[in-house]
């Protein structure tokens, strides 16, 4: 009966430490699997703009107009948005983007079940596109 103490509290304090290992890293990455996937839409002008429509009726609010995670209800958020014009983000897969998008995490929804996976891919477009308007700015 000791050994089995011993063990389970062993356990207890791996998943702890493991816990408070996950709990404090911020960082939010897709799985590699997405990495792979190929955008349908790149570069294909009429997807960018219906992809702004989009960004327009529902991304927004939280991440600006511009896409710099400045928009009006970002206030309210305790996980500050996604810039979409920053390095970081502009370095990621398409593929990630479009998991993102369609798994959201803490306060950002997911859009899963609003957008068609077409939709999602547009919306990666889109924001590909905020990224390139702010390094000419």
């Amino acid at each position: 009966m000791k050994t089995l103490s011993i063990i389970i509290a062993l356990f207890t304090g791996w998943i702890i430490l493991n816990g408070n290992k996950q709990a404090g890293n911020d960082e939010w990455v897709a799985p590699v699997s997405f990495d792979t996937l190929t955008n349908p839409f790149l570069n294909n002008a009429k997807a960018i703009a219906e992809g702004k429509k989009i960004y327009e009726s529902t991304c927004w609010s939280c991440h600006g107009y511009s896409g710099k995670g400045n928009g009006p209800a970002a206030v309210g958020l305790t996980t500050k948005p996604a810039d979409h014009t920053s390095n970081k983000l502009l370095k990621e897969t398409d593929g990630a983007l479009l998991w993102k998008i369609t798994k959201g995490r803490g306060q950002m929804p997911a859009y899963e079940q609003l957008f068609s996976k077409q939709q999602r891919w547009k919306l990666v477009c889109y924001i590909r596109e905020l990224g390139k308007t702010a390094k000419t700015e």
